[in-house]
């Protein structure tokens, strides 16, 4: 049932009027240039739902029935709500039971105290409810499944009706207060961004690398086709002898690791007596695209560790990678095992993938078809671009990332937001063409990697388990591009000794979370018996209120020897290049 054609899902589509209807108002709509959601698997996901129902009568009546008394008791509920108020004989809120406050489309107060508002208001959620309930059947497995709520996901957003101006409280108010200024300034919007091909999610004139961002201090001491090496200044007059390497996604800037002194690892690291090293991947464009996999280890992590243990005469250096930079180190980690060359001393994993058994959200994008088309493109284009990938990550919290940007720049007629992690965001990295086909191919279509000996780097067959550094691993509870519990996996996939900690929140927040906020994490104590199962794991865990950057501090001043005075910025054979944050992280 779900492997139409892309030739059925037209047909289907033609023949169905209700289909037919919906297909048309999307294509009638400006919007359809500039938000990016796959209408086509939108109309798949609900003819599945319809299919599936035409085979279930009896269910669907059911069900059908549900939501109609479901919808008969929230409007009755409203509306006597709404006549006790104006009698003067209500003793309770406007709001109701029904109330879903953390909603954030729904935060004015007419969507909760105008009768009419909060009938559309409910009116949508218990359809939307019920809509997503039908992706969750025992016919279907879990990539099915997900499939199906993604994409239903999407339709149930897109239909939302605080993104039409008659049924958006607050920005009906505005256009009042305004006198239909805030309206021509939302056309006007929406004019720049239909011209510009995309929607702007951020304020892009508010921020920049070495201005208001990626402010630590520092020299680029190394510069190749692939990378520059970033050594930051010591703040400290001692620090531990061996240095740290950090390897960050290249898919992404550097910099979400020094985004602003407050929240920057880099600082903490830098005042917790580290001497710290960081790379920042080139942009590439259509002239790297024979750049392989191998490039990418052997001028990043390889070529950094040779720079870095010149310049501090250290022997070892230790390492940690973010997201796909962790995936890159263990395959470098596994191939050095392979020679037996020892110059990364300790590891740090966060959130990072070894098994890709399980993806995360990312899944729905990880099929053959979708794979098989981003292999066209990059074949067309030499590379894929970042649009492509910041589309991808934005569709997963949809709501947040493009349909709050909607009502804020064309119904509000509000400028972007100036929010520096958005700005992060938006500031993304091509991929070589070679080097993403094969990451593609080996992980997410084949899993590769954790098969010992299935892959080989410069003729070298590799197994993780011959990995024997004492690795840290962090993975983040609600973390959907990489799961808490395939983070752990790392765990029984190495020779060394691991310690896992879980982070709270998510893929960014989790990370970026210093000393001082709202975060918590859990451990376990060290003599505690190795889990078999990421559950057990988080079973006999203990919870933490505060950073895990405190228990990763505690854990690598342990790895990193003995303090004694900074190291010279750069060396005779590596003299600073530029000053931080470099030039590569500053290529659209």
């Amino acid at each position: 049932m779900l492997g139409d054609t892309g030739g059925e899902i037209t047909n289907q589509i033609a023949r169905d009027p209700v289909l037919r209807s919906i297909d048309r108002m999307w294509n009638a709509n400006p919007l359809r240039d500039i938000v990016p959601v796959d209408w086509a698997e939108v109309a798949r996901a609900l003819r599945v739902v319809w299919l599936r129902n035409l085979h279930r009568p009896a269910d669907t009546l059911m069900s059908a029935t549900r939501l109609n008394t479901n919808l008969w008791h929230s409007a009755f509920e409203t509306w006597s709500q709404a006549g006790q108020h104006w009698l003067g004989t209500s003793h309770s809120s406007a709001a109701g039971s029904a109330n879903r406050s953390s909603d954030k489309r729904f935060t004015a107060p007419e969507w909760n105290s105008n009768p009419i508002y909060r009938s559309v208001k409910e009116a949508y959620l218990l359809a939307s409810d019920w809509l997503l309930q039908q992706s969750k059947a025992d016919d279907l497995d879990e990539a099915e499944q997900q499939w199906l709520t993604f994409h239903l996901r999407q339709f149930v957003d897109a239909m939302s009706p605080s993104l039409l101006l008659f049924s958006n409280p607050a920005a009906l108010r505005r256009a009042m207060e305004t006198g239909g200024a805030s309206l021509a300034d939302g056309a006007r919007n929406l004019l720049n961004d239909l011209q510009a091909g995309r929607l702007s999610l951020v304020d892009t004139e508010a921020f920049a690398p070495g201005r208001n961002l990626a402010l630590s201090p520092g020299k680029v001491v190394h510069r190749n086709k692939l990378i520059e090496l970033i050594q930051y200044a010591p703040v400290r007059e001692d620090v531990h002898k061996t240095p740290l390497l950090i390897l960050p996604p290249w898919i992404n800037k550097y910099y979400i690791l020094d985004l602003q002194p407050r929240n920057s690892m880099v600082r903490y690291l830098a005042e917790q007596g580290f001497t710290v090293f960081m790379v920042s991947w080139k942009n590439p464009d259509a002239s790297m695209d024979g750049t392989t996999i191998e490039d990418y280890m052997n001028l990043g992590p390889l070529a950094a560790s040779d720079v870095i243990r010149d310049i501090t005469g250290s022997p070892s250096v230790n390492v940690m990678g973010y997201c796909i930079g962790g995936t890159l180190l263990a395959m470098t980690l596994a191939r050095l095992a392979a020679q037996g060359d020892d110059r990364f001393n300790s590891a740090t994993f966060m959130v990072s993938l070894q098994d890709f058994s399980r993806v995360g959200d990312t899944a729905v994008f990880m099929g053959d078809d979708s794979l098989d088309l981003i292999e066209q493109q990059m074949m067309e284009r030499g590379y894929l671009d970042s649009r492509e990938m910041s589309n991808m990550f934005n569709l997963l919290r949809s709501n947040d990332l493009i349909w709050s940007n909607v009502v804020n720049n064309y119904l509000m007629g509000e400028k972007p937001p100036a929010f520096d992690l958005l700005y992060w965001n938006s500031d993304g990295t091509r991929m070589c063409r070679a080097a993403h086909s094969w990451y593609l191919r080996n992980m997410y279509r084949e899993n590769n990697l954790v098969v010992p000996e299935r892959i080989k780097l410069h003729g070298e067959a590799i197994d993780l388990g011959r990995i024997k550094q004492d690795i840290y691993a962090v993975g983040a509870e609600r973390d959907h591009i990489v799961p808490w519990d395939a983070a752990w996996r790392i765990t029984q996939l190495v020779g060394g000794k691991v310690r896992y900690v879980l982070a709270s929140s998510g893929h960014i927040a989790g990370i970026i979370n210093p000393p001082g906020g709202k975060g918590t994490y859990w451990t376990q104590a060290e003599e505690a018996p190795t889990a078999s199962s990421a559950e057990e794991w988080l079973r006999n865990a203990e919870r933490h209120d505060d950073s895990w950057w405190t228990d990763w501090n505690t854990w690598l001043g342990k790895h990193s020897g003995p303090m004694i005075p900074p190291p010279s910025m750069g060396s005779a054979a590596h003299p600073p290049l530029d000053d931080a944050p470099g030039r590569y992280v500053l290529e659209k």
